[in-house]
């Protein structure tokens, strides 16, 4: 462990300003991911800003019709509240299908959105990766690929984005709010915060430095069916081969959510409308552009199988 000094947020302001001028600053709050980094010194920060003491962890209704949801709000309270529960059923099901539940007893809904890839080759220092050291190449090209993007990805970088959180937000439409140093705020579509890695996989949101994610807004419900199907090498505390969010209507139009196939929750509007048309042109439609490895091409018939079985359980 490299040594580093620590200090408590006071306020959303000082913590902010902190982390921009301080060279090596970042917030903890659960540091459920954050930690585990730092035993293996792939993430070195010099300095920690402790927010757990801001007023950040309410779940409370929007004007909209909607909630906002604090960017501490534990994993396991979100799923468990009753309002998610009755009107949003695949976030509760997406957090319940993730991690332990000592895990979700620590992790934080913002914290849950930055996580980094669990890709063993970005964990294994010994191995060239580009999202940990820009440049070196990616030891997962050519290699043990089982767990990998199957669409998104590119030459620098065939990583998979690790929440379930993330594909029940996007699939819902979510917005993230968040405050720049000196205390300006902006709003970030969920479809706009992860970037596809490109030739800079080590840039993985659009969120800058010393901004911080203040809350999570979730707007109206819109009723339907509300699935999550995860697929797993084993039953518990595995991220998944793939995981599908669906929202099916009545009249068989919904919303697709994938994870487990790209580097950001995957999902493509316009290929929604093929929906009531059959799983099989639905799935074409996302899929459009997959690229998979000879070891993770399995993905395309598994989630081509796992959303007819979704689309049958909807349809009672």
């Amino acid at each position: 462990m490299r040594p580093f000094s620590y200090e408590r947020a006071k306020s959303v302001t000082e913590a902010v300003d902190t982390v921009a001028h301080r060279p090596g600053g970042r917030f903890i709050a659960g540091g459920t991911n954050l930690l585990d980094l730092m035993k293996l010194q792939i993430e070195v920060p010099g300095h920690l800003v402790d927010i757990n003491g801001l007023d950040l962890d309410r779940i409370e209704e929007t004007a909209e019709g909607g909630l906002r949801i604090g960017a501490l709000v534990r994993n396991t309270d979100l799923a468990a509240d009753k309002r998610v529960r009755k009107s949003y059923g695949l976030l509760s099901r997406a957090l319940v299908a993730g991690a332990s539940g000592q895990l979700r007893n620590k992790a934080t809904t913002a914290g849950n959105l930055l996580q980094r890839t669990r890709c063993p080759y970005f964990y294994d220092t010994n191995q060239p990766c580009n999202k940990r050291k820009p440049g070196s190449g990616c030891a997962a090209i050519g290699g043990f690929s089982r767990n990998h993007a199957i669409v998104g990805a590119s030459e620098a970088c065939i990583a998979t984005h690790p929440s379930d959180m993330a594909i029940a937000m996007r699939a819902l439409d979510a917005t993230i709010e968040t405050v720049k140093p000196g205390g300006k705020k902006r709003h970030i579509p969920i479809a706009d915060l992860h970037v596809l890695p490109g030739a800079t996989p080590h840039i993985e949101t659009v969120i800058e430095p010393g901004e911080m994610i203040t809350a999570v807004t979730l707007p109206k419900p819109v009723g339907g069916t509300h699935v999550y199907h995860k697929v797993r090498d084993r039953a518990s505390y595995a991220f998944a081969l793939i995981s599908i969010g669906a929202i099916v209507q009545k009249d068989g139009t919904g919303r697709i959510a994938l994870g487990g196939v790209a580097h950001k929750p995957w999902r493509v509007e316009a290929a929604e409308a093929e929906l009531p048309r059959g799983v099989k042109t639905t799935v074409s439609a996302i899929l459009a552009d997959a690229k998979p490895t000879r070891e993770n091409a399995f993905k395309l018939p598994l989630i081509e199988r796992a959303l007819g079985a979704i689309l049958a359980q909807a349809r009672g």
